[in-house]
């Protein structure tokens, strides 16, 4: 198993946008393999939107908001 540095976790996050605790589990996964590792976060984030996708948004309202004029 190959150590997995904090400037490792920063460059994946610089990369990927994603969180930093995601991208050190992601290269604990791919065994330090930074392609393995965005490869891993992609895939993960595909799953997590695809659970949000399921989500109906049946309640609610939306309504305008009163304006201000400014003289």
């Amino acid at each position: 198993m190959s150590t997995i540095t904090a400037s490792d976790v920063k460059a994946l996050r610089d990369r990927t946008g994603a969180g930093m605790m995601d991208c050190k589990r992601a290269l604990a996964d791919a065994e330090g393999d930074v392609e393995k590792a965005v490869e891993i976060l992609r895939v993960k984030g595909q799953a997590q939107a695809a659970k949000r996708g399921e989500r109906t948004a049946s309640e609610g309202v939306v309504a305008p908001t009163a304006r201000s004029e400014c003289s």
